[in-house]
């Protein structure tokens, strides 16, 4: 009882001097300067108490109050959208306190804030790898947590930027076609974009963009046909018409249907020209 009036007393100093606040920084009263910090943070003047906070984090080691503080330091930066250095203090927070009171917020908010900083898929992506391990560590270790749905989106969200990097890699080499200036290692641009595609595929199954790798793959197959040697037209033209079945029976309503029926008549017609040339 005692503690909330002081509580409730600090609060009311809070509200009407906000602008002793660079004096009360410099206070040797710590109890004060961390109930001023709480009462801060029930206000939502995050960076306020995150300035008070981190000038007490290292006396409060070993207190009663040292798991709550270091919480709240996170939770203040991830509120102020400081979201690396709240994770830097989330994962801290968890490695002193494994099985601490706020252990579970502390892994869900670190994997959050990693996944806020996730770069866009043009951009190197070893951030969006560390964000998705950060959040499967959370899945292995609360998995009946109430913020189990949440987090699987996360982890897709971020597998689909992934998948996105791929795509564009896929569609970088099918741009180039048949230029040869970047095989060096002697391939094809075409066959690069399929088999980039098919690995994207493996790797994340469930993906948003099966559709669309699987799309370019057919792309991809039709092209590498029509560019080919003649020996070998006939086998690579009915392997596009084998993924032009196999795309079809997944996606039977694609946005891409007129397009791919195209890409099998085409195919069919080279194929039926083929077999003529052959008897004849």
């Amino acid at each position: 009882m005692k503690r909330n009036i002081f509580f409730s007393l600090i609060l009311s100093f809070v509200l009407v001097s906000c602008g002793d606040f660079t004096k009360m920084l410099k206070s040797d009263d710590y109890d004060f300067k961390y109930e001023a910090a709480k009462a801060y943070y029930a206000e939502g003047h995050y960076g306020h108490c995150a300035a008070l906070l981190e000038d007490m984090l290292l006396m409060l080691k070993g207190s009663p109050d040292a798991e709550e503080s270091l919480i709240m330091m996170a939770m203040c930066n991830y509120n102020i959208k400081d979201y690396e250095t709240a994770q830097l203090y989330f994962s801290r927070y968890y490695k002193t306190y494994p099985k601490g009171k706020y252990t579970e917020i502390a892994r869900f908010y670190s994997g959050r804030s990693l996944y806020l900083q996730s770069p866009d898929p043009r951009l190197d992506q070893t951030p969006t790898y560390t964000a998705i391990g950060e959040l499967q560590d959370f899945m292995d270790i609360f998995p009946y947590s109430s913020r189990r749905d949440e987090v699987n989106d996360m982890i897709f969200q971020l597998q689909d930027r992934l998948v996105q990097k791929e795509y564009n890699s896929a569609k970088l080499y099918y741009n180039l076609g048949s230029y040869v200036g970047n095989c060096y290692n002697g391939g094809n641009n075409f066959e690069a974009c399929i088999i980039t595609a098919e690995n994207a595929i493996k790797a994340y199954p469930y993906t948003n963009m099966r559709e669309e790798l699987y799309y370019i793959i057919l792309r991809a197959r039709y092209q590498l046909a029509t560019h080919s040697v003649d020996e070998k037209k006939q086998e690579r033209y009915q392997q596009t018409i084998d993924e032009y079945f196999g795309f079809k029976n997944e996606f039977p309503d694609s946005k891409y249907i007129k397009e791919a029926d195209q890409i099998y008549k085409h195919s069919i017609g080279k194929t039926d020209k083929e077999s003529d040339n052959q008897e004849s």
